[in-house]
This record gives C-alpha cells, sequence and structure tokens, in this order.
C-alpha cells in the first residue's frame, strides 16, 4: 500500500506539558497533536513521529513531526484544520509533502537552543514559561569565557542523564556562546535578559541544561574555568549534578539539511 509523508514543522509553549513524549497520564505535546490529527483525520490509521524529544517544561520556536498516511492530504486544508483546533499554546508553522526518501530521524540536521536567563533580582511571574530568573549575582564575563569552551568536538559523558548502552559521548558543538537577549521581547521581562545558544547536530539527555549549570556554577564562583576544560576530557565518567531549570530552555530551530 502507497504511504503519504507530511513534514509538519510546529511551534510551542511547554510550561503546561511533561515534554514531547507521550506519557501515561500526562499532557504531553505528542499526546495533543495525536488527539488533535485523530480528531481532523476522523481515524486512527495513521502514525507521528517527532524530531526532538523534548523536556518537561521546555519549549519550541521551531520544531517538527512527520505525519504518515495512507490517503493523500490538501495540505491547506490541513494546515488550517490543525491551527484551528489544537490549543492555543501549539501552533503548526508550515507543512511540506516529503516520499519515502525523507526520514526526519536520520535526515541531517543541525538543532539550535537558547537558554534565557537573568540574574540579580526576582523576575515577573508572567516571565517564568520563558527565563530563568537567578536572584544571585554572576560574572557573566567569565560565563562568556566558560560558554566557549564547549565549542568543537568533545567527550560529553558527564553531561547526560541516565545514557542507554552504545550511546556515544563524542559530540560536535557547532556554536556554544552568550549574548544578550535580542531574540523575545516583553514589557514584563527583566530589563536585562541573556540567551546561551548552542548548535549541534545531535545533544544527549538533559545536555544543554547540565551544561548551563556548569555556567551558573562558574559564575557563581564555585568552579573554574579548568575545572569545565577538565569536564570535557571523558577521564571522569561521574555525571554532573547541578542541572539548571527546564523553563528556561528554548528549541529555537531545526535547520533540516534539504
Amino acid at each position: 500500500m502507497k504511504k503519504f509523508y507530511y513534514l509538519i514543522h510546529i511551534q510551542y509553549m511547554g510550561y503546561r506539558y511533561h515534554g514531547w513524549l507521550k506519557q501515561p497520564g500526562l499532557k504531553t505535546i505528542e499526546f495533543m497533536i495525536e488527539k488533535t490529527t485523530k480528531f481532523i483525520l476522523g481515524h486512527t490509521d495513521f502514525k507521528i513521529l517527532g524530531t526532538s524529544r523534548t523536556d518537561a517544561k521546555v519549549s519550541a520556536n521551531h520544531s517538527a513531526f512527520e505525519l504518515f498516511v495512507n490517503d493523500p492530504l490538501d495540505t491547506n486544508q490541513l494546515f488550517m484544520d490543525f491551527n484551528q483546533n489544537l490549543p492555543n499554546d501549539i501552533k503548526v508553522i508550515k507543512i511540506e509533502e516529503k516520499d519515502k526518501n525523507f526520514n526526519i530521524i536520520n535526515a541531517p540536521r543541525i538543532k539550535e537552543y537558547l537558554y534565557l536567563f537573568s540574574f540579580g533580582e526576582k523576575s515577573h511571574p508572567f516571565s517564568a514559561p520563558l527565563i530563568s530568573s537567578f536572584q544571585y549575582d554572576l560574572d557573566l564575563d567569565l560565563m562568556k569565557k566558560g560558554a566557549l569552551l564547549f565549542k568543537g568536538k568533545h567527550n560529553f559523558i558527564k553531561y547526560c542523564t541516565k545514557p542507554k548502552p552504545g550511546t556515544k559521548f563524542k559530540r560536535e558543538i557547532l556554536v556554544s556562546k552568550i549574548k544578550k537577549n535580542t531574540i523575545f521581547k516583553a514589557n514584563f521581562f527583566p530589563d536585562k535578559t541573556y540567551a546561551y545558544h548552542i548548535h549541534s547536530a545531535g545533544f544527549l539527555r538533559y545536555q544543554v541544561r547540565l551544561i548551563m549549570g556548569q555556567l551558573l556554577s562558574l559564575g557563581r564562583g564555585e568552579i573554574r574555568l579548568g575545572d569545565i576544560k577538565e569536564s570535557l576530557e571523558g577521564k571522569d565518567n561521574r555525571p554532573l549534578r547541578h542541572i539548571a531549570p527546564s523553563s528556561g530552555l528554548v528549541l529555537h530551530k531545526i535547520n533540516f539539511d534539504s
């Protein structure tokens, strides 16, 4: 039987969801999309496959999933149906028709994450879904130097939680830097907010939040730059314990290699 394939690009606010992956008794992004797809199509003879399993409370400015069906669909109508029936915190931004040669899991891609944060005072509660607010002072210049240490090829065995057998810990980070946040704005955000930018072809479980945890420890004077360098050598497989809160993390963009 011939199948039809659609790559559906989405955005979502993850603050009230338990991540992407469907889990019994929990509200997740995958659950809501599957439920909506069933309503739109009027049957369950379909399959969806996501490109990135974000954690609880993590948001996405751009993510995607692949929809497999047995009958062709009108992409314009599908686009409208999704956005009319999905909750307000999930939005379809584009739909592309693909063929059997496209595989969302194996397709070459670069993932761009942001970690948004502020420090020195408690933020307005309305900013909580997007920005992690740290009330203590941070040495931002030192954190910027620390961020640069993660760029390149390193052994990230310490930057992974509960790895599966066969997990490859040697990864390449293409971009790792801290900049002033100029991407997301709101009148209830703190006057000064910052974004940690990190890009790679793939990430380990909790990797970005563990890296951010190290940068926060560095900014507080709890560790030194040399400690970060040492942690990337792969000589010690004991996992790091300081993990940054999830709500500051945003999957900003996925670049698929066409």
